[in-house]
């Protein structure tokens, strides 16, 4: 059986999708029986026990502590010289600037790593990269190891959301400075694939890093169907809509769904996980709306809390105007919660697989409250879409499933270098069952 490498700049589930991806993928795949040694740096993940060898990447987290300005944890604990290591240097000097170093610098610390353990004696047969997409995979791929990267979506996608934020020219060139997209894209176009969640981030990742499509893999992305799971025992709030959004972020659509919540009745409420501070602009946009006291703001909620607030919802709304996959709308269909989404990014394309809830068109508050209401009033159509919104969320987008789509492209990968043995490769063929993936 292959024995896969995986390396990833943060590893922790509550620091963002690449730690939740990374930890359930890794196991999934070790059920199937594949050997996996994971490079990772902090915030480090929770216990891997189905990994053969979890090694943790330090730093300094100096990004972090920038933009906190939290300066006087910049200095390395007891020896504050370190902050002069090339890497931890070029980190503080890239924040400074304005910068993102995370994935550069992470990619050169898993790049020492790597050669490390292998001059030390251990083997991989792929390395596979969670949205890093560093300069220093080039040098693990001269290694002699093929390579693999995960990407949801291009960090064009984000650069583009920013640059609608952004008020002035200041702001604008902070964001040209902040995205390493020469960098990513550069590393993108010389490695084997790319692996993502939807055709629609697979069209804009071919599209943007320039590279040809046959090296883009649609594998789509996974939930935890056990967790998120349908509940007999909590009661169905009947006029409860739930949001999972950030405000903040333009292509959330959060202003057209609070448009719309003004133009249906005052019975319903809607919940959104969101920021509380005062200062979210949800709260503004409410009451210009008059939907004030229709609205509560959740703040950061545990899973098991967000787990409960989808089973209660009577609806989830989902009002994007970009996804590159659509998780709350994928997390809601499983928990037996109908969704009205937008028909925006990979939306359509997961909505048609799923089967759990109806599509409006995008920055249409009108079009949003008549997809709301076409539900709100018909709980005989919300149950029947329950029920197949479930079963479908389990066929396409659990674990089991991506996992055999990923192996199937280790299988494709490791075949195109048979003939082509190095030192670091030890075996011919990654003996993982190559896994039958229906067409979006």
């Amino acid at each position: 059986m292959a024995r896969i490498c995986f390396v990833a700049y943060r590893g922790n589930m509550n620091c963002g999708g690449q730690g939740v991806y990374l930890w359930f993928l890794s196991r999934a795949l070790a059920e199937r029986g594949f050997e996996i040694d994971v490079f990772v740096g902090p915030p480090y993940p929770d216990p891997m026990p189905f990994a053969r060898k979890v090694h943790h990447l330090p730093n300094q987290e100096l990004w972090g502590k920038w933009f906190s300005r939290d300066y006087a944890g910049m200095l390395p604990a007891g020896r504050p010289l370190g902050i002069f290591h090339p890497l931890n240097f070029y980190e503080l000097a890239a924040s400074r600037l304005g910068f993102l170093p995370e994935p550069f610098a992470f990619s050169m610390r898993a790049l020492a790593a790597v050669a490390a353990q292998a001059r030390a004696g251990d083997r991989w047969d792929l390395v596979h990269d969670v949205q890093c997409l560093g300069y220093g995979l080039l040098g693990v791929r001269a290694l002699g190891l093929p390579v693999v990267t995960t990407v949801h979506h291009p960090l064009t996608v984000d650069r583009r959301a920013s640059f609608i934020r952004d008020t002035n020219l200041t702001e604008a060139v902070g964001t040209m400075q902040f995205y390493p997209v020469g960098m990513q894209s550069f590393v993108a176009r010389r490695i084997e694939r790319v692996l993502t969640s939807s055709e629609t981030s697979a069209r804009e990742i071919t599209r943007d890093f320039h590279m040809p499509a046959s090296r883009v893999v649609n594998v789509r992305n996974g939930i935890d169907t056990d967790l998120y799971s349908p509940d007999p025992g909590v009661e169905k709030n009947e006029d409860e809509l739930l949001c999972v959004g950030r405000a903040a972020d333009p292509n959330k659509g959060i202003k057209t769904l609070i448009q719309a919540l003004a133009r249906t009745p005052a019975r319903l409420r809607l919940t959104l996980v969101d920021n509380d501070h005062p200062g979210n602009e949800v709260f503004k946009w409410a009451r210009e709306a008059g939907v004030t006291d229709r609205l509560r703001v959740t703040g950061r909620v545990p899973n098991d809390e967000l787990v409960h607030l989808y089973r209660r919802a009577s609806l989830v709304v989902v009002p994007s105007r970009y996804e590159g996959f659509g998780l709350p709308a994928v997390e809601a269909m499983a928990c037996g919660t109908p969704v009205v989404a937008c028909r925006a990014g990979a939306l359509p394309e997961v909505m048609g697989l799923a089967e759990g809830g109806v599509l409006v068109e995008r920055d249409d508050p009108e079009d949003l409250a008549r997809g709301i209401m076409s539900l709100a009033d018909r709980p005989e159509t919300r149950a029947r879409l329950a029920i197949l919104g479930r079963e479908q969320v389990v066929t396409h987008f659990s674990w089991t499933h991506i996992a055999g789509a990923t192996a199937e492209v280790y299988a494709e990968v490791l075949g195109e270098r048979r003939g082509r043995p190095t030192s670091t490769i030890t075996s011919a063929s990654s003996g993982a069952a190559r896994a039958s993936r229906s067409s979006p």
